[in-house]
């Protein structure tokens, strides 16, 4: 069994020399084209799924419905995904040195969002890669980190370190 990554990590694949995918820039926003009728009730965000090619030659990537599962709090309850304003990645050549990214925007229960596993399954060359897990959160204890309350806790290490990691420039 592998361990999940946390939202904002590279995952590079052995089988595709140079190809990395990460999950990032989980944040509350609202769709550029308006709510969907069917997320009544529930609460935005978008997420950022970008594809690099740092190898020798260029590689076909697909990344379209279906080849990414979204879940929200800790019963893993399927999110509700707006494909009508998310860009995909279909059929794109990812030349050495170049990124391609889809955006996503996916709704769920206010209370859950604190809880989001993004689990994320390319298709390069038309080969299906193995699927692969990011862990985060939206909101993650900020109150109770800006109150002071909680210093040594999980939830405030976790975010130290990332603060700490992330890439300069990085939401």
């Amino acid at each position: 069994m592998y361990e999940p990554n946390v939202v904002g990590d590279w995952h590079e694949y052995d089988e595709h020399a140079g190809l990395r995918v990460r999950v990032h820039s989980l944040a509350a926003a609202e769709p550029p084209r308006g709510r969907d009728d069917a997320a009544e009730g529930l609460t935005y965000f978008t997420l950022r799924v970008t594809v690099e090619n740092r190898g020798a030659r260029h590689l076909g990537i697909h990344l379209e419905d279906g080849q990414i599962d979204i879940r929200v709090g800790p019963d893993g309850e399927s999110a509700f995904i707006d494909w009508r304003s998310s860009q995909f990645i279909e059929g794109f050549d990812v030349y050495p040195l170049r990124r391609a990214t889809a955006v996503l925007y996916a709704a769920g229960p206010e209370a859950s969002l604190t809880q989001v596993d993004v689990q994320v399954q390319l298709r390069v060359e038309e080969e299906w890669t193995e699927r692969r897990l990011w862990a985060g959160g939206i909101g993650l204890c900020d109150e109770a980190v800006a109150a002071g309350a909680g210093r040594d806790g999980l939830a405030h290490q976790v975010s130290n370190f990332l603060r700490d990691q992330a890439e300069p420039g990085t939401p």
